[in-house]
């Protein structure tokens, strides 16, 4: 998945942007709500992760210029504030959910999984899709309950597609959900790493299926 990090603190947004980097993701690091709104406004994630008190435009203004440009894409709070008060008026102003710091790094990661499971209409952890389970908690895959050794990046190329079903996702699609602004992949890229995944799911009933000039799409070829 791809997730900005906006946090001022050099130390607290390198501990989140490298912590969230080995798991696998796409991450874009702003250090200025000013840089944060200027990202947005080019460039879709997954998930933003937002601090308040930030230099240049403030948590809360980077929050309510994405609303007011319809963006869907949740947003989980950085605060030190835990106010009652301020928790309502931060939920009424667009923030899908908020931790306060300072905060356990086991929490924070449940806290993303959780939203970004919402945002994909998915109500656990764990998608199954034909004979294949994936596990975002603990990062693994099953094929008939055998246990599949995927790297990171292929785990979340995989996830992308599980939670994008009947989907044509072309390379450009791909590359925007899994890669950083500072990561850019080579032009044959994504083209290893399907050849990858669907080599360690051969014996799945799952079928990522090349349409030439388009992209990819999964099928359960049982269906």
């Amino acid at each position: 998945m791809r997730i900005l990090i906006v946090e001022d603190d050099a130390v607290l947004g390198e501990a989140i942007f490298q912590r969230t980097l080995k798991q696998g993701h796409g991450v874009d690091l702003a250090r200025s709500g000013t840089e944060a709104n200027e990202i947005l406004r080019h460039q879709d994630y997954d998930l933003v992760i937002l601090d308040l008190n930030l230099p240049g435009l403030s948590g809360e203004q980077v929050l309510n210029r994405l609303r007011i440009r319809h963006s869907k894409t949740p947003v989980l709070i950085l605060t030190a504030r835990d106010q009652v008060e301020y928790r309502i008026q931060l939920l009424d102003l667009g923030a899908d959910d908020y931790l306060t710091k300072p905060f356990d790094f086991g929490e924070f990661e449940a806290r993303c999984r959780a939203l970004l499971r919402r945002q994909q209409g998915q109500a656990h952890n764990v998608i199954q899709y034909g004979n294949l389970s994936l596990d975002r908690k603990a990062c693994s895959v099953q094929v008939n309950e055998d246990l599949i050794e995927l790297k990171q990046r292929e785990f979340r190329l995989l996830e992308v597609f599980l939670t994008h079903t009947g989907w044509v996702l072309s390379k450009d699609d791909l590359i925007d959900h899994l890669y950083n602004f500072d990561e850019p992949p080579s032009p044959n890229a994504i083209e290893l790493y399907v050849a990858r995944l669907r080599k360690k799911l051969q014996t799945s009933a799952v079928e990522i299926r090349t349409l030439r000039g388009l992209g990819y799409i999964l099928e359960d070829y049982h269906d």
